[in-house]
């Protein structure tokens, strides 16, 4: 192995470090969310923070994030971002005030929406496109994925010594990662992007994100058909509308919307929303099925998740050979069918559930969806694509992950307190993952029609005013 291509695989170590850790946070404080709460004595509105400060942060400024690594250096974007988040991690973990806390999470979400498209972009712009990328890409997704199933599995493990540590852990974790980067990371994702900053398009899409995430995780607690709610919602669709018209109109967009012509592309983003909106809200009313209404220990939930986890962490290093083999489309299609199939084992939960005839086997379907399907998707999602444009395809297909997973847990929620009373049953639990199940099976449907595309050409650059009077 020559020593460029040492130290390529040298950065996607590091690379695929941050990755696990930015998943990680997404659920790893589920399990120690209780003993939060008792400590800081939070109300429990002001206890869903915790969570939702971290996606409001992530999600909202994905797509900033990833085109200010295309124009101001991903490299740079990176590293700042990166030495932020340890920071922010190291104030979330010694603060005694709910509220510091909650803006501690804020900031980590935002950090980790800078530091997820730099580093998706980097890959893409070192590695080559065909079999090296792949490989670099299914490596890098799957360190993502197993973060995110094994997230529970270590914060039940932390919060039996003390639920600061689940989030002091990435500390060090990410100050060794900063200084490795600047090791290895390449100098050439140094290079900037050619054009302006789209400010309009920046502050109307990143308020528009933000304004939508947090309208979906009031929506269960304001009520869906409250004038809170759809008084934001008309606000949302006024900014998105703002944005649409300012990218057709400005010389620079944030986000060329030509990129969303391309088929494949727009099927990888449905499909990540679908795959981590129905994930999330199925991993919250598992919390709910295992630890209160069954009893479970945090630690005894967190090893029910541990199959999926470990499913995926130990494929990792396949998915790119079967994506140079198989085709992420048939890889997708596969994934979603094992998705639909864990959900509908789950329908079969009770006051007795079996190990080995339901939370084994839908925990194992569960795991290889995810380990075929996340991969695939940001395989799909940047083939084709300009250097210059690799952040924003990252920072697309990552909003879509995370707007997904707040938007359909907001649903799932409504759908466990429709009764109006705070007593779970197996009635309401079944409910719920029926939306799981119905988004899977959607999923299912939009992969199956990729099959029938042709393979993914260029994606075309049109810049020009034409490209823009067909929109």
């Amino acid at each position: 192995m020559s020593s460029s291509s040492s130290r390529r695989w040298a950065a996607l170590a590091v690379l695929c470090a941050v990755i696990f850790l930015d998943a990680l946070d997404v659920s790893m404080v589920g399990v120690a969310l209780p003993a939060i709460q008792h400590d800081l004595g939070l109300s429990t509105s002001s206890l869903q923070w915790v969570v939702s400060g971290y996606v409001l942060g992530y999600g909202g400024l994905l797509l900033l994030g990833g085109r200010t690594a295309d124009l101001l250096g991903r490299r740079r974007v990176f590293l700042v971002a990166l030495g932020v988040f340890a920071v922010a991690s190291l104030l979330g973990g010694i603060v005694d005030d709910g509220a510091l806390l909650i803006a501690a999470r804020f900031v980590k979400g935002v950090a980790a929406a800078f530091t997820a498209p730099a580093a998706l972009s980097i890959i893409t712009t070192t590695f080559p496109e065909g079999p090296e990328r792949n490989r670099a890409l299914s490596i890098f997704t799957a360190c993502g994925a197993s973060g995110y199933s094994l997230g529970l599995v270590l914060s039940g493990l932390l919060t039996e010594i003390g639920w600061r540590w689940t989030l002091l852990m990435p500390v060090p974790v990410a100050i060794i990662a900063l200084v490795a980067a600047l090791k290895v990371l390449p100098r050439g994702s140094e290079e900037r992007a050619e054009g302006g900053h789209d400010l309009v398009g920046a502050v109307t899409i990143t308020a528009s994100m933000l304004l939508l995430v947090f309208t979906v995780v009031q929506a269960p607690e304001a009520g869906w058909a409250s004038l809170q709610t759809i008084g934001s919602l008309v606000g949302v669709a006024a900014l998105l509308g703002l944005f649409v018209l300012t990218e057709l109109r400005v010389r620079h967009p944030l986000v060329r919307l030509g990129i969303l012509r391309s088929g494949h592309i727009v099927r990888a983003n449905l499909g990540l929303l679908i795959l981590m909106g129905s994930y999330v809200a199925f991993q919250f009313v598992a919390m709910q099925y295992f630890q209160n209404l069954l009893g479970w220990s945090a630690l005894g939930t967190a090893m029910a998740f541990l199959p999926a986890g470990l499913l995926v962490a130990l494929t990792s290093t396949k998915m790119g050979d079967f994506a140079d083999r198989f085709g992420t489309g048939k890889l997708i299609v596969v994934g979603a069918a094992a998705l639909a199939g864990g959900y509908a084992v789950f329908l079969g939960i009770d006051r007795t559930p079996s190990l080995g005839g339901l939370v084994i086997p839908g925990m194992v379907l569960l795991g290889i969806a995810f380990a075929l399907s996340f991969p695939s998707l940001n395989i799909q999602a940047t083939n084709g694509v300009d250097d210059d444009e690799q952040g924003l395809a990252s920072g697309l297909l990552n909003t879509s992950g995370q707007v997904g997973g707040a938007i359909v847990l907001a649903v799932v929620t409504a759908v466990l307190t429709s009764g109006g009373g705070e007593t779970l049953s197996i009635g309401s639990l079944r409910a719920a993952i029926v939306v799981s199940l119905v988004l899977a099976l959607v999923g299912l449907a939009i992969s199956a029609t990729g099959l029938r595309a042709r393979k993914p050409a260029p994606v075309v650059d049109e810049r020009d005013v034409k490209a823009y009077e067909v929109v």
